[in-house]
């Protein structure tokens, strides 16, 4: 009980070192989103307007892209970034900026499928209005894009989702160096195996906030994007 209410008085009193990871966690998740859509959105886009030989293979390695594991990603990022690596002479490794490269690459799969599968279904839903519109393929883009935009706003969210509980691939490409690369998630796993149970607990009780307003916002956005097509 006394573990709790310290936790909860950490939280309540906006303890500095909790506000500096949960600050650090948000600009390296939101930053990696950033980066993965202005990849994903437009890729997405093209893959569900274009036809081309093995699009098929492309959208099952795109969908399977979804679940890589975590540590894979910053395994591949640490070879990448290491001094022996072929960008080592960068010297981003265990640096915030490996940790929005490891994110990015986590999320841009993601973000990249949802957006196929949505600008496709309107794809078929408004093809041969932009067909006898003599429309350009680039303009075909952006018009798909811009009318998907509530359901990207999802895709993002759910991307942000899935960097903002990420741990395997940031603490390998980070090194959770307290006050330079320790996240909400990094930190909660240090903390809890030091035994120092009321800034684990206070993180976790920030994350679960932080994912409970991702999903309303997702869901706003839904609604939003229900409303917008009645």
């Amino acid at each position: 009980m006394n573990t709790d209410l310290s936790a909860l008085q950490l939280v309540l009193s906006a303890d500095p070192a909790l506000i500096a990871i949960v600050k650090l966690s948000l600009l390296v998740s939101l930053t990696a989103v950033l980066l993965a859509a202005l990849i994903g959105v437009p890729l997405g886009a093209l893959i569900a307007l274009t036809r081309f030989p093995g699009r098929e293979a492309v959208i099952v390695t795109l969908n399977a892209l979804m679940g890589l594991p975590p540590v894979v990603a910053g395994l591949a990022v640490f070879l990448a970034l290491s001094r022996s690596g072929p960008l080592g002479s960068w010297g981003l490794l265990f640096t915030p900026q490996a940790m929005v490269i490891a994110q990015a690459i986590l999320v841009a799969p993601i973000i990249a499928a949802l957006s196929r599968q949505t600008v496709e279904d309107l794809w078929v839903e408004y093809r041969d209005e932009l067909a006898a519109m003599n429309v350009a393929a680039a303009a075909r883009v952006m018009t798909l894009i811009w009318d998907a935009r509530f359901s990207l706003v999802t895709a993002l969210l759910a991307g942000f989702g899935r960097a903002a509980a990420e741990v395997g691939a940031i603490i390998i490409v980070g090194g959770n160096i307290d006050g330079f690369t320790r996240t909400m998630t990094t930190a909660i796993a240090l903390e809890t195996s030091k035994g120092d149970l009321p800034l684990a607990i206070g993180l976790g009780l920030v994350l679960i906030a932080i994912v409970i307003l991702i999903n309303a916002l997702a869901w706003g956005a839904r609604r939003a994007g229900e409303r917008y097509a009645g």
